[in-house]
């Protein structure tokens, strides 16, 4: 009986920045169970991924690891192990599967054993190159063709490796793959065959990654300037008089962060919003969570409390995960928000009072100032006799509490989720943080900072710090840290804009 095998894609991972997957690599990345990486393959693209995928990277990407490397028979039987075990298994490769990275040999082999496979293209470095750094490749006056070649010439008894002096009479633009395979000899040859000299080239490294750089020089001078910048596994060469075009510097790194590493504290699902818009501008940002939250350890207080909410003149919220945790268990015990009826409702920041109209929920009072003082004097004037539920975290400060009796009212608390600190960090980040640093951590709330002090402790120093409010700096200071900068609007807009005002690249990198 013939086996039954799974699904197996072969997927472009598109040039580095993981908005240029496709829409479909993002579909089977999401239901993948195995994922194989090439070793040049952006981790970034992995965001996307299944969670509980099994991911396998080819070749380890650690600096000191020895070199192993995975041939083309060990990378389908591999495939076709998570096939016929039931498994949706992908091998993502850098760019697209077709060009110079063997995918045709892959479907074969694949093919011939009987195992279903989708190839998913995707964007290469010649095209994205092109977009990024401003070069047209090809052009109404300068060129009306393009060839994708490689420096790196195999041949086989069937096709003889490439000559690069017939090259030489091409009369469009040359992108040429992993240029610094022996450039002296193409280059050369190139030259011999008729290319001159002084044609303008683009040496174009880390394409479509926070550290693309672009190099402008001749063909002549293209061996030597290879040299100096260091061979690098992601190089590209674009070779004719398109490459003169390209501005000094294009749009991709022209954004106002290019270049630089920012790392997120916050929850991941919390994250996504910040995250998304420092990439627009042009940071490289990695996401370190210093706490977790979760539900509480009893929920028994916070449904005696959905039980008697119509006792409740006023229910405040000082967080969006308070009103995601409270509203989720108002839901799952068979009630909706009509139980809120005739209750008021407070918010301590603008985003709060936001996730509470996402749920069709009018905010009574949001305070102009996002802390726990602001909102308590905002309330304080309407609190002498009234009765107030506060829905909170399994710690953070008493303030709110304190004030609102203070101002003659009856205050009942109850934690609708618990925030315990991440002990153990992903190790890359923690390594990256003791040899060079992030140009910025973020750090929006008091238990964010004491959960990076009690992680990272004096290893922060190699970063800079940026807090969302003066609470939250007066706690890094207590803590031996001083923020470099402080958003004016305490929120995580306001912290983005802090950030892109302080900007400037650090001389250290």
């Amino acid at each position: 009986m013939q086996a039954s095998y799974r699904q197996v894609y072969l997927l472009g991972a598109g040039p580095g920045d993981p908005r240029l997957l496709t829409l479909r690599a993002v579909e089977c990345l999401a239901r993948a169970e195995v994922i194989l990486c090439d070793c040049s393959v952006d981790p970034r693209a992995l965001e996307v991924a299944n969670p509980a995928a099994e991911v396998i990277w080819l070749r380890s990407r650690a600096a000191n690891a020895p070199a192993t490397h995975w041939p083309l028979t060990a990378v389908v039987a591999r495939l076709v192990e998570a096939s016929k075990a039931g498994k949706t298994a992908v091998h993502l490769k850098d760019g697209d599967p077709d060009l110079f990275s063997h995918g045709f040999e892959e479907l074969e082999a694949l093919r011939r054993v009987g195992v279903p496979v989708e190839v998913v293209p995707g964007v290469t470095a010649a095209t994205a190159a092109a977009a990024l750094a401003e070069i047209p490749i090809t052009h109404a006056e300068l060129s009306s063709s393009v060839a994708l070649v490689t420096a790196r010439q195999q041949g086989s008894e069937q096709v003889a490796p490439l000559d690069f002096s017939h090259l030489g009479r091409f009369p469009g633009t040359l992108m040429v793959y992993m240029p610094a395979t022996d450039p002296e000899r193409w280059t050369r040859r190139l030259i011999e065959g008729g290319r001159t000299a002084d044609t303008p080239v683009a040496l174009i490294a880390e394409v479509a990654r926070p550290q693309q750089r672009v190099l402008r020089c001749t063909l002549g001078e293209l061996a030597a300037a290879i040299t100096r910048e260091g061979p690098g596994p992601r190089l590209l060469a674009v070779v004719g008089p398109v490459a003169a075009l390209a501005p000094a510097v294009g749009w991709y790194a022209a954004r106002p962060l290019f270049g630089q590493r920012v790392l997120l504290t916050r929850p991941r699902h919390q994250s996504a919003e910040m995250l998304a818009r420092l990439r627009e501008l042009g940071a490289e940002v990695a996401v370190q969570p210093a706490i977790e939250i979760g539900p509480p350890a009893d929920w028994r207080p916070v449904d005696e409390a959905i039980d008697r909410l119509d006792r409740y003149h006023w229910l405040v919220f000082s967080s969006t995960n308070g009103v995601d945790y409270l509203l989720d268990r108002l839901a799952a015990r068979g009630h909706d928000v009509r139980r809120l009826a005739g209750v008021k409702l407070a918010a301590i920041g603008p985003a709060t009072a936001e996730r509470l109209r996402q749920y069709g929920l009018a905010v009574a009072v949001t305070p102009p100032e996002y802390r726990a003082e602001a909102l308590a004097e905002a309330l304080a004037t309407q609190a002498a006799g009234k009765r107030f539920l506060l829905a909170r975290a399994s710690r953070g400060r008493e303030v709110l509490a304190e004030r609102l009796r203070e101002a003659g009212a009856e205050v009942e608390q109850i934690v609708v989720y618990t925030s315990r600190d991440i002990k153990r960090p992903d190790p890359a980040i923690a390594e990256m943080l003791r040899s060079s640093g992030f140009d910025w951590i973020t750090v929006t709330s008091s238990a964010i900072a004491r959960a990076l002090d009690a992680v990272f402790g004096k290893t922060l120093a190699q970063s800079r710090l940026a807090s969302i409010s003066p609470i939250t700096s007066q706690t890094l200071r207590e803590l031996g840290h001083e923020p470099a900068v402080e958003a004016s609007e305490f929120t995580t807009g306001g912290l983005v804009d802090a950030i892109l005002t302080h900007g400037h690249r650090r001389s250290t990198r």
